[in-house]
């Protein structure tokens, strides 16, 4: 497998910057608030559209992101690194927790086209008919059509936060036109914002997708950057199953050595390497069960 060398020196040359009325835009009313966000999703839309965009990597480091923000609304004290042991130290037979499993509910939203089967194998604890009923429960413009399917869900699945915030993405992304679920909601929204209904819950979601829909547009080029570094580099591995591991990285928030596709040692070795070439990052400052991506 072969790979173009590329390298990006600014976020500009990546992606444009949004405007400063975005970026630093202050209103009170719906209407305002409603003009930023969607000023920011549609900058958001434009930065998923680039080719050198990571998208499955993006998504799945925002799907930790909002796992993090729902254990946090949970009560829970799990965060993001302990979020990623267990999720990526799980062994064959081992329960992850309910945290982990507020993770991987998220991971598994966001690796397949949206779709009720997907999301039905994301909450298996929700049935079919009920996820299909709620997706297709919003109207009118993509964020009100994401906050009436939240408001839904919490309605009839009380403290269902996770799930209630998967499907509102969900509804989020298909009335944007995407494929795939971008995790958005969960970051920008507050434990309070979840007990509102009606206008207050809308204008709650608005606020959170004008800042979200930001950070993951400086995120989408942060990763465009090391995703293409790590392609330069590329070439410049020799070891048996490079090519796959490449691959690995490129897709997932973080990689534990067992799961690259060379034997134990030589795994770890080319991780060591990456690490070298500055383009992975070891996540744990552990000596053992490391974990490494291209993301901080």
């Amino acid at each position: 497998m072969t790979y173009a060398t590329a390298t990006f020196s600014t976020e500009s040359e990546i992606i444009p910057r949004a405007p400063s009325w975005v970026t630093t835009g202050r209103a009170e009313t719906l209407e305002d608030v409603a003009f930023l966000s969607g000023a920011a999703l549609s900058h958001l839309h434009l930065a998923l559209e680039r080719e050198e965009v990571p998208r499955a990597l993006l998504r799945d480091r925002l799907s930790l992101a909002a796992a993090e923000a729902c254990v946090v609304v949970s009560g829970r004290p799990e965060r993001a690194a302990d979020l990623r042991d267990a999720v990526h130290l799980l062994r064959p037979g081992d329960l992850p927790g309910p945290a982990g499993e507020t993770c991987l509910a998220w991971r598994h939203a966001v690796e397949r086209p949206i779709s009720v089967a997907a999301l039905h194998r994301a909450l298996p604890h929700l049935d079919a008919v009920s996820i299909a009923g709620w997706i297709d429960a919003g109207e009118g413009a993509p964020t009100t059509r994401a906050a009436k399917v939240l408001e839904a869900v919490l309605v009839q699945v009380p403290r269902a936060e996770a799930s209630a915030l998967i499907l509102a993405d969900s509804a989020l992304a298909q009335a944007l036109g995407w494929d795939h679920v971008v995790p958005l909601l969960a970051a920008g929204l507050k434990r309070t914002d979840l007990r509102k209904r009606g206008d207050d819950l809308r204008l709650a979601c608005h606020r959170a997708l004008a800042a979200s829909a930001l950070e993951a547009v400086r995120l989408a080029a942060d990763l465009a950057r090391r995703a293409a570094h790590l392609k330069a580099v590329a070439p410049k591995l020799r070891a048996k199953g490079a090519g796959e591991a490449v691959e690995m990285f490129l897709t997932r928030d973080a990689v534990a050595p067992s799961a690259l596709p060379l034997p134990d040692r030589a795994a770890r070795r080319l991780c060591d390497r990456l690490v070298d070439l500055g383009a992975v990052r070891e996540l744990t400052g552990r000596d053992s069960f490391r974990l490494y991506g291209v993301s901080a």
